[in-house]
């Protein structure tokens, strides 16, 4: 007999789509793009100390823009917090309660006690750096006050859903989708400390585990042979990226209330790009299991689909039967190939086929490039003014992204390039200028102008 509570069948809204962001522009280009929620840091305490973060002033700013139009924002402070930083973090939380953000992202259970006494209004969201994998630890949070726990990245789909099945209705689950994985527990990594005085739980992480490693034999100083997996070389720890775009379904049907892209240190594109991804992919997912139509009308109420199997008090009428898979249109697969990014695995999310390593290549996939970003377009001349990030020239073929569907796949015709005084350009080469050409389609102001990455030319041999 299982000592576990007893809770019935989740009952709850559609799956949120949680983004990252590094800065305010980051922040506004996932909720543009469709994100219902943004997660970031400010300036002190949060796990990525590289990007810009954003200041108090930014936060309300953020928070105004995303709940405008129904979106949240969540603050990171799930540093692991030394003696003296106590007194700082404690006056921190208490102001940034304040700015209107949503929730806190804490790590360390001191600070969530503090935060539920000093911000009752906040949510409190267990990070994953806490390591949560089982159902007991997640309910011993929930009695500590978190709405919310991002699962360790280290389980599987099964223990996705017995978790799930065994925790209070009103407690969130939220699982990583896409984006960087560490070779460490749960991000809990030693490594960039002891190496380079960079500590990886305050957010300065050095990514030894992405260097390409060698041995030098003692008598040999200065000789450098790699720790062969191929004539390439190996780069040690070096994980590949997840991708759980195609599997969306499983993750959600297996009880995950939240889809969480990583990159705080990524681009505002990359944010956009894949924001837009994934709320396409739910939205595929709704419809796919009729919960809506195409149009976002509701058709029966959104619940879980926990398979009864894995436990043993789900009411057999609540069984939910097999499910055909949720079959994503083309264009929607290739967009995680449109952005920089490692090899692509799906992370531990199924045992027979788990995350691996890249030995022969420290580097990202750059396969196509932002070529501009769409300042306005002119209904009565048809034309797009942007503002210019690479060359785009007669003939090249560039893509819009829109939001909430497919990209625009566009050819630059030949004669219609023009500089901001209209004066006619045979290119656009001068970054962060202002020119304008034709676009057969009315496309939204910030929409992201991209085209494929000229191939490298070969040398002669």
């Amino acid at each position: 007999m299982s000592d576990s509570p007893v809770f019935p069948v989740l009952r709850r809204r559609r799956p949120e789509v949680l983004a990252p962001a590094g800065s305010l522009r980051s922040l506004k280009a996932a909720v543009d793009f469709g994100a219902d929620a943004v997660y970031c840091a400010g300036k002190e305490f949060g796990m990525r100390s590289a990007p810009r973060n954003l200041s108090l002033e930014e936060f309300e700013e953020g928070s105004r823009y995303a709940h405008a139009v129904g979106a949240r924002v969540y603050v990171t402070c799930n540093v692991l917090p030394r003696n003296d930083e106590i007194g700082p973090l404690r006056e921190y939380v208490g102001t940034l309660a304040q700015t209107g953000v949503d929730a806190l992202i804490v790590t360390d259970i001191g600070v969530l006690m503090e935060a539920r006494r000093i911000a009752p209004r906040l949510e409190l969201h267990v990070s994953t750096q806490a390591g949560v994998t089982n159902y007991q630890a997640a309910n011993a949070l929930h009695e500590l006050g978190a709405k919310r726990v991002v699962l360790a990245r280290e389980l599987d789909l099964q223990a996705v859903r017995d978790i799930r099945a065994n925790i209070a209705p009103d407690m969130d689950v939220e699982c990583f989708v896409h984006g960087s994985m560490c070779m460490a527990f749960s991000g809990r990594c030693l490594l960039s400390n002891y190496l380079t005085g960079r500590d990886a739980n305050h957010g300065e992480c050095a990514q030894p585990c992405r260097w390409k490693y060698g041995v030098v034999e003692e008598k040999r100083p200065g000789r450098f042979f790699p720790v062969e997996q191929s004539d390439q070389g190996t780069f040690l720890f070096n994980s590949q990226d997840m991708s759980m775009l195609e599997h969306l379904d499983d993750l959600i049907d297996a009880g995950a209330t939240s889809l969480k892209i990583e990159g705080r240190a990524k681009s505002a594109y990359y944010v956009a790009a894949m924001s837009n991804a994934y709320k396409c992919a739910v939205d595929e997912y709704m419809v796919s299991r009729g919960f809506e139509d195409r149009e976002g009308h509701v058709l029966r109420p959104f619940h879980d689909r926990i398979d009864p199997a894995s436990v043993g008090h789900v009411p057999a009428h609540e069984a939910p039967g097999p499910v055909a898979p949720v079959i994503l249109p083309h264009w929607l697969v290739q967009e995680p190939y449109k952005v920089s990014h490692r090899d692509y695995c799906t992370g531990f999310y199924y045992p027979q086929n788990r995350a691996g390593e890249n030995y022969d290549r420290g580097g990202y996939h750059r396969d196509w490039l932002v070529v501009g970003e769409v300042t306005s377009y002119d209904p009565s001349s048809g034309r797009v003014a942007l503002v210019s990030r690479n060359k785009i020239e007669a003939g090249q073929r560039i893509e819009f992204l829109i939001p909430g569907r497919e990209p625009l796949g566009f050819t630059v015709p030949a004669g219609q390039l023009r500089d901001e005084q209209g004066t006619p350009v045979t290119s656009i080469n001068n970054p962060a200028h202002v020119f304008s050409m034709p676009c057969p389609q009315a496309v939204p102001a910030n929409a992201a102008i991209r085209s494929r990455a000229p191939r490298p030319t070969l040398k002669a041999q």
